[in-house]
């Protein structure tokens, strides 16, 4: 099952990555590079990023984000890789911190891949619900008919008793 929904989490960043390499940062997703895609990083990264988007950075990079380590952190180019070859769809990686990367260049929601899967979670149980209710709801309207057959047959029994009264 995780395995599969490892497959679904790639599979959304790969459509999103479809959509946004057309939109706003179009010069860095169209064709991209290592470069590319570490300045990218970078621009994102400097415009708030969440608890969990610096947690991503941390664990693939092997360095925390601060402003004033640019200079350490163009040294790591070789570490989007596995992202632009996962973008040019080359190869399929298995890194969760290259993979979450990705997800955040292309502002993929939900993200990281742990959000992803507890929603895939809830997402799995929710159909359950909704054939419990379904059932529910078919079960009342089952009561309801029997209920106006019932009314029908007793009216129809008063009236059969009625009409022998007189005929």
């Amino acid at each position: 099952m995780q395995n599969n929904t490892l497959q679904q989490y790639k599979n959304a960043i790969r459509k999103k990555y479809e959509l946004e390499k057309e939109g706003r940062y179009f010069d860095y997703l169209y064709k991209p590079s290592r470069g590319k895609l570490r300045d990218l990083c970078w621009l994102i990264f400097e415009n708030n990023p969440t608890k969990e988007d610096l947690n991503v950075f941390s664990n693939l990079l092997g360095l925390d984000f601060d402003h004033s380590k640019k200079n350490k952190f163009k040294e790591k180019k070789d570490k989007f890789r596995p992202i632009e070859t996962f973008f040019k769809g080359e190869t399929d990686p298995s890194n969760i911190d290259a993979i979450n990367m990705a997800a955040i260049l292309v502002d993929f929601e939900p993200r990281p891949f742990k959000k992803f899967y507890e929603n895939s979670k809830i997402g799995e149980t929710k159909p359950v619900k909704r054939m419990e209710k379904a059932k529910a709801v078919f079960e009342k309207k089952n009561a309801l008919k029997k209920e106006k057959a019932e009314k029908k047959s007793k009216r129809r029994n008063f009236f059969r008793d009625f009409k022998s009264m007189f005929f």
